[in-house]
């Protein structure tokens, strides 16, 4: 045991470290290893690296542990904006491709074998009244709708003389026996009368009314669900209101011009609506539902606004000025483009009214749990690409 000297003040004094080890060179290189710095690390760099270290050894590792999932979160939400961002602005760029491009489109006639030019909705009107029925693999739904359809459409311009039509159907690139049920019409009612519009591919029910109203020759558009849920004399209902609105709008206007006004001229969009017929539907629908559709009512509400209660009946009728306005500035092309016509008719300034009709739900439907989904993703859209500026809407 080292020898331990007291020292003058009475304190004990402790051996020196270095007085018993050898020399730390000597040793290293005796016992054949030698201590080497890290290439390219300077002194300062050494210095600046030892605080960090020494403060992460301090956090906690549950803070630590948080900071790095926060970290992680942050960036997969900035790029999820990123990438919605995008796709919204990109949703803008076709839509601007679209609006200044001159269509190609036509239609097959299979009597004469003959294409006849797709007309315009800028065009001056042929026809007192267009129905556009978009359709996706309907070929089982379709003929019984359109039999209904046609049937009242020949009996009252036979009734009355002044009274012409078309039936546009727009075949959203079925992938059944849709289009062969559609031109079978045509050959039986002729060319002038039913017109099928093929899009090739599936593009979804906004994109398939859509171009089916710009390639329409009605004063009156009415747009109607190939399934027929709805009954077509109700059309009779909308027509009403649409004469009635028109009445109140010209004896608003005094000059002579004003007054001769064309019902095709006047802007006015009235929508279907089976909000009456929400409490049956309530008690027949399973309780989850319910629950979505309350949800996807508030979501709406939010998004567009008061005003119509039944945003998705697919029973609406335009005059061509409003056609003309709405269906050149729509963007959305599947679930909710019904709830853009609303928020686009506000901020038009288009008048529109809801009716109530008949209907009759229908086997077949093509929504699902993921079209739920699809749909509040739409109306965010709506909000933010509206809202944002990042749309524009063309008066």
């Amino acid at each position: 045991m080292p020898n331990v000297e007291p020292s003058r003040a009475g304190s004990v004094t402790l051996p020196s470290a270095r007085a018993d080890l050898p020399n730390s060179r000597t040793h290293a290189k005796s016992s054949g290893w030698t201590r080497h710095r890290p290439s390219g690390l300077g002194t300062a760099t050494m210095a600046a690296a030892w605080p960090l270290s020494a403060v992460a050894g301090l956090l906690p590792a549950s803070l630590s542990l948080t900071l790095l999932l926060a970290t992680l979160v942050s960036i997969l939400v900035l790029g999820a904006a990123a990438v919605f961002f995008e796709h919204i602005r990109k949703i803008g760029c076709m839509h601007s491709l679209e609006r200044s491009a001159v269509s190609d489109a036509f239609f097959e006639d299979p009597n004469s074998l003959k294409k006849v030019p797709c007309p315009s909705v800028f065009d001056p009107p042929e026809k007192y009244i267009s129905l556009i029925v978009p359709a996706y693999n309907e070929e089982h739904r379709l003929p019984e709708a359109l039999r209904e359809t046609l049937n009242y459409l020949k009996r009252r311009s036979t009734a009355d003389k002044s009274f012409s039509y078309e039936v546009l159907i727009v075949d959203d690139g079925s992938t059944d026996r849709t289009s062969k049920v559609a031109f079978g019409f045509v050959k039986q009612h002729k060319i002038d009368n039913v017109r099928v519009l093929l899009l090739g591919r599936n593009h979804g029910k906004g994109e398939a009314v859509r171009k089916g109203m710009l390639h329409s020759r009605g004063e009156l558009l009415l747009m109607l669900d190939a399934d027929g849920a709805t009954k077509v004399t109700d059309l009779e209902k909308l027509e009403a209101q649409v004469h009635a609105l028109a009445k109140k709008a010209k004896s608003r206007l005094e000059t002579s011009t004003s007054s001769s006004q064309n019902l095709s001229d006047v802007e006015i969009a009235v929508f279907g609506s089976r909000a009456h017929l929400e409490k049956q539907a309530l008690a027949t629908r399973k309780w989850y539902r319910n629950f979505l559709m309350k949800g996807f009512h508030l979501v709406v509400l939010l998004t567009a606004g008061p005003g119509i209660k039944d945003t998705q009946c697919g029973f609406k009728m335009f005059t061509r000025a409003a056609a003309r306005k709405l269906f050149t500035n729509i963007r959305l092309k599947r679930w909710c483009f019904d709830v853009e016509l609303v928020y686009l008719c506000k901020c038009l300034r288009i008048p529109m009214v809801e009716v109530s009709v008949n209907w009759t739900e229908i086997p077949g439907s093509k929504v699902r749990m993921t079209s739920i989904i699809h749909m509040v993703f739409e109306l965010l859209l709506i909000k933010v690409g509206y809202g944002l500026g990042i749309w524009k809407i063309y008066s």
